[in-house]
């Protein structure tokens, strides 16, 4: 841990050790000036573990990435039936560099010697109690790196699993909940969110929701207009993989065969809206098209609702 900082908003009145049989851990009383300009006493446990690093290792041409799986104590206390929980490679600093602890850690755990990281970030990971910052990294890793099996330190009591697996497959882990680890999901995130592997998607079911009668002042060459433009941008998303519908395809259908004899009449409005509201328990996804349209963006925020992806754009959709 750094050297304490003096910031004049803070004074440490005293320091007690409660543990030191594996970190330390102190609890620290100190007075804090608050906004108002008034110093308030407050005690805090401080848990002092040292720092640590974190890494990813990723192969493009296969598109799988390597994690590992142990059992961890604190997690089988609180809600882990097994206690096993899959995480990135990672470990505390002994001494020396985040690089060249992550480096030291990378072939203890996975059995792969890398030589070329790339930093991603830092984070405190609970700074309510506990002073470690975890240093991020990502690397690629291919089948020559290998020099054992990995699995850890036998003297550290480190009883690890490594795990070969497909991008695709651990994103949807951690939509699940089968990958609970905080540090683990931050990289997978920042893996897919940079594009260092290329996620193919399941084909989904997309609402195209865009202006239908907005705009048009129920012109009916414009309205035909607003519904060609539509029905585009649904070959887009046919020929991109995935299978579009548009809540029109149902719904003006079942209008006239219900009997409306003009727009917004009762039949129209009893079956427009709703029957679209209806469709979106099919959908995956909805795709938000054209100009200002209050009926699209309440299919928008009625599929949000609905826990549905929302996209805004064709390069959006996922890879099929």
């Amino acid at each position: 841990m750094k050297a304490q900082q003096n910031h004049p908003r803070v004074r440490i009145v005293k320091e007690e050790l409660l543990s030191d049989n594996w970190y330390i851990l102190n609890k620290v009383t100190f007075e804090f000036e608050k906004n108002n300009g008034q110093w308030e006493t407050q005690s805090r446990e401080v848990y002092d573990r040292g720092n640590g690093a974190t890494i990813l290792l990723y192969n493009r041409h296969k598109q799988t990435v390597v994690l590992t799986r142990q059992f961890r104590m604190p997690t089988y206390r609180n809600g882990n039936e097994t206690g096993m929980l899959i995480e990135t490679c990672a470990g505390l600093l002994d001494k020396e560099t985040p690089e060249e602890g992550i480096l030291r850690e990378t072939e203890e755990e996975t059995g792969y010697r890398i030589d070329r990281v790339q930093k991603v970030g830092e984070a405190y990971m609970s700074p309510g109690s506990v002073t470690e910052i975890l240093h991020f990294y990502v690397a690629e890793y291919s089948e020559d790196m290998t020099t054992g099996g990995g699995g850890g330190l036998e003297e550290e009591q480190e009883n690890i699993e490594v795990m070969e697996l497909p991008f695709a497959q651990v994103l949807n882990m951690v939509e699940s909940g089968e990958i609970r680890d905080a540090k683990t999901i931050m990289l997978l995130q920042y893996a897919q969110i940079q594009g260092l592997l290329k996620v193919k998607s399941k084909p989904l079911h997309i609402l195209i929701a865009g202006p239908y009668r907005s705009g048009t002042n129920d012109d009916h060459v414009l309205i035909e207009k607003n519904v060609n433009y539509m029905n585009e941008i649904a070959l887009q998303v046919y020929e991109a993989g995935h299978m579009p519908v548009l809540g029109e395809w149902y719904a003006l259908p079942l209008i006239a065969t219900a009997g409306s004899t003009t727009l917004g009449d009762e039949t129209f409005n009893r079956i427009f809206h709703p029957s679209s509201i209806r469709l979106l328990d099919y959908c995956n996804a909805v795709l938000r098209v054209g100009g200002p349209s209050q009926g699209a963006d309440e299919m928008v925020r009625v599929a949000k609702e609905k826990g549905l992806l929302i996209y805004e754009r064709l390069d959006e959709l996922p890879l099929v």
